[in-house]
């Protein structure tokens, strides 16, 4: 069954896309489910950092569910409504308040490294293989997409996997500087749940307006919002997370954070 699986443990929050039979391609339901998940996490106080990985030990994400274009693509306004939904889809680890890192295994290919793109950061495994191939398919890739890629990787890396549609490995991810860290394949889990325990014990607050402030300078200057963004950076030094990060300081020890 093609679905997104949901678990919570601790401050942690995972978000499996499961399609095992193929790869974890994503269906047309999968991309319509991810925004419904992912505000259903945003709105969770236990909730403070969301991670994405896919079922199994084969693939991240696949792409885009092939078998399903005839029928769900194969007008301009079938085409339009599915585009639609992908980009809605992408959308959601952006607009999250929470940072949203992917945990990458194995194969990440068109639609799944375009998802794992619009996340916050990704780590990878030592053996896992990327792959742009739009136009190896002739499908065109919205500009917006283009402009996400542009942010993690470059003008040049950007020309370069989508012109050539050739396959790269984790090392030529890092140096892309696609993936912040390479680890072992069996190693991926724990470091993956190491880093995000660690972002877990900061004040959400401010990791709140660090990503804001991020998304914001990432936008064309029209559509910033550099008030909000303020006000972000206000809350925090007005919070009582704060008063409880300098105690904590003073008193060397973990500060408790509340999220207020």
């Amino acid at each position: 069954m093609a679905e997104l699986k949901t678990s919570i443990e601790g401050a942690v929050a995972t978000v499996i896309f499961s399609n095992a039979p193929k790869m974890n391609a994503m269906s047309y339901d999968m991309w319509r489910a991810v925004p419904k998940v992912f505000a259903e996490l945003e709105r969770n106080p236990a909730v403070r950092v969301i991670v994405c990985a896919g079922d199994g030990d084969k693939a991240f994400i696949s792409g885009a569910d092939i078998s399903q274009f005839e029928k769900l693509r194969g007008t301009a306004g079938a085409q339009l409504e599915y585009n639609q939904a992908v980009e809605q889809a992408y959308v959601a680890p952006m607009n999250c308040a929470k940072p949203v890192v992917a945990r990458i295994r194995g194969i990440c290919i068109g639609g799944g490294l375009g998802f794992a793109a619009a996340c916050d950061l990704r780590v990878c495994s030592e053996d896992s293989i990327f792959r742009m191939p739009a136009a190896r398919l002739g499908l065109g890739y919205g500009p917006a997409g283009v402009r996400r890629f542009m942010h993690v990787l470059g003008a040049a890396n950007t020309t370069d996997i989508f012109i050539s549609a050739r396959k790269f490995g984790a090392q030529e991810a890092l140096r892309m500087g696609f993936v912040s860290q390479v680890v072992a394949a069996g190693d991926l889990e724990q470091a993956v749940a190491d880093y995000c325990k660690m972002v877990a014990e900061n004040a959400p607050l401010t990791v709140a307006a660090a990503k804001f402030s991020v998304q914001q300078w990432q936008k064309n200057e029209a559509e910033r919002d550099l008030a909000k963004a303020t006000q972000l950076v206000e809350a925090c030094f007005a919070s009582e997370d704060h008063k409880e990060g300098r105690k904590a300081f003073m008193e060397k020890r973990t500060p408790e954070f509340q999220g207020r």
